[in-house]
């Protein structure tokens, strides 16, 4: 009895941190805007490799008050209002790219608005706006010290404007010269319904001299100290730099760069990356290329870079190197399409283990109904067919108990004022009919890790962000606007309990009957998602727990004649 009191304070005290996190997402505060980075007067490229003599890029004569703190703690520059820029249009993606060295300075996710009741106002990741800083700069570094073509280099474009239409792919090529035989043509490639774009820098020498250099790009994001608020749930999600390293991915904390600096690592199989919750901001480099990377903090800005091996392009020949960029929703396909490992940006926490492949689950669920509500319930329904065995011996138990409640109360009125001698004789009567008492606590224990990965799975699954599913419930990741469902669950646990026996003192009894009024409140506040998990789950527990009743009883009946049979015959 003491095991299953220790269960229900251990479970209530954990639904009551879950349901802090999803309580507050339509009670949360509006964050104050923090205040804008400083501006200084340089500006600089990722440095160069060691074994190549590259120089330091200067402001030059470029004068512009925009510029921000860089990888190696200078200043690096925003794109000068004063430079040209190109629309690009996609059925995806608004964007703005500067003419200045190519850079995207501006991404707008068209699908996407920042919430379901305001349509027009959309999720912006790229932005010149200190506050909301975003930039995607790509570039190459050389030898020597002549014009190179790096992100603070002038191109040009033939249209100021890209639309991609109705066609598959779109591409926006930008052209650069030194003026001396050496030119780079810059292409970035789009396509429909995806948020990845192909940057491509092509190198001609047409000149009298070999061209020594190295490609580099690097991502800039707005990076500001995050306070954990129970009352702000986009706080529990992590938003900061991340890194892979070939083998495994890194978050990496604003406070430990800035105390211990950049952090800086080789690999031919990397990529540096900017989460947010259900967006991410990343830059992988072609397979099979070393790339050196460095991530820092800077003031208010998280710079993450990466720069490959320098090469030699000899005159009269050319050479491409080609940069994936992505810019978007944490569309899991989409990202394992790119590199398996940037799924990785998806942070389900210490549950991925249980969470991605019920995700899976539920994505192929999704694709045979088209409705994540509908999915939900399926795969519910799959899991309580997995179960199912290792439940019904439990719900067996808790039948048989249910049967022995008229002799339990026999031995509670016996035994009243000897608490030791009732619990000795409780525990031979059940040993005398083979019925575990603890039983009960087990369809919990397998609900509550699913629970908890249905919740992560809701919380940082893109794909489930503002799915509708039927009537009322519009948002499967908030919840329930009218508090029908959480009510229909409390009902159900309500019945649930009447098919079980009530077992323990008095005290414990009457905790288990508010247990449905708790959980109504508790759930009233989390995503609708997870509260139709969890009625599912309690309406197939019911169903299944009063045919084992059922079964039981017709058992002991039988039982029961069986041995008034046996006595009639003696007699």
């Amino acid at each position: 009895m003491d095991n299953q009191r220790l269960l229900i304070w251990a479970v209530f005290l954990m639904l009551c941190w879950v349901t802090w996190q999803a309580w507050v997402a339509d009670y949360a505060p509006k964050a104050t805007q923090p205040p804008p980075v400083a501006a200084t007067d340089t500006g600089t490229a990722p440095a160069p490799p060691d074994d190549i003599d590259l120089p330091d890029l200067g402001a030059g004569d470029i004068d512009t008050p925009d510029v921000m703190p860089s990888v190696d703690g200078q200043a690096e520059q925003v794109a000068p209002a004063s430079a040209p820029t190109i629309r690009v249009l996609t059925d995806v993606l608004d964007l703005e790219i500067s003419t200045e060295g190519g850079t995207i300075q501006g991404a707008t996710l068209l699908s996407y608005p920042v919430a379901k009741d305001r349509p027009d106002d959309l999720v912006r990741l790229l932005d010149t706006d200190p506050n909301e800083l975003g930039l995607v700069q790509t570039g190459l570094r050389s030898a020597g010290d002549g014009p190179e073509a790096n992100h603070r280099a002038s191109f040009t474009s033939a249209r100021n404007s890209f639309e991609l239409g109705g066609a598959e792919e779109l591409v926006v090529p930008l052209s650069w010269s030194d003026g001396a035989g050496v030119s780079v043509e810059k292409t970035l490639r789009f396509t429909s319904g995806s948020y990845t774009i192909a940057v491509e820098q092509t190198i001609r020498n047409a000149g009298d001299t070999p061209w020594r250099g190295a490609e580099y790009a690097q991502l800039q994001r707005r990076s500001f100290p995050i306070e954990r608020s129970m009352f702000n749930v986009d706080t529990y999600s992590f938003i900061g730099s991340i890194i892979y390293n070939g083998d495994k991915s890194e978050k990496l904390d604003r406070d430990d760069l800035i105390d211990d600096g950049p952090l800086q690592l080789a690999t031919d199989r990397g990529w540096v990356g900017s989460i947010q919750h259900h967006f991410v901001s990343a830059i992988v480099p072609e397979k099979g290329t070393s790339q050196r990377y460095s991530v820092a903090v800077r003031g208010n800005v998280a710079t993450g870079s990466a720069i490959g091996s320098p090469v030699v392009v000899n005159p009269g020949e050319s050479k491409t190197f080609t940069t994936t960029v992505f810019v978007g929703p944490k569309l899991q396909q989409q990202l394992e399409d790119i590199d398996p490992s940037l799924k990785l940006t998806v942070d389900y926490g210490w549950l991925t283990i249980l969470s991605q492949p019920l995700f899976w689950l539920l994505s192929k669920a999704h694709g045979v109904f088209g409705n994540w509500g509908v999915a939900i319930i399926a795969v519910t329904i799959l899991i309580k067919l997995l179960f199912y065995k290792l439940t019904e011996s439990s719900g067996r138990s808790m039948a048989k108990m249910r049967n022995l409640q008229p002799r339990l109360k026999a031995l509670q009125d016996r035994y009243k004022d000897d608490r030791q001698q009732l619990s000795q004789a409780m525990m031979d009567l059940y040993k005398r009919e083979k019925v575990n008492p603890a039983a009960g606590c087990l369809p919990i224990l397998i609900q509550m890790p699913f629970f908890l990965a249905f919740y992560w799975v809701l919380l940082e699954s893109v794909e489930m962000r503002q799915a509708p599913f039927a009537l009322w419930i519009t948002d499967l990741s908030s919840r329930d606007p009218l508090f029908i469902l959480p009510l229909i669950m409390g009902a159900a646990m309500f019945f649930q309990q009447k098919l079980n026996p009530q077992v323990g003192d008095p005290v414990q009894i009457k905790v288990m009957q508010v247990m449905p009024i708790i959980f109504t409140a508790f759930f009233a506040f989390f995503p609708s998602g997870l509260v139709l998990y969890w009625v599912t789950n309690t309406v197939l527990s019911i169903a299944q727990q009063w045919k084992i009743n059922k079964v039981v009883e017709a058992e002991a009946k039988q039982k029961k004649a069986g041995k008034k049979g046996k006595k009639n015959t003696a007699d």
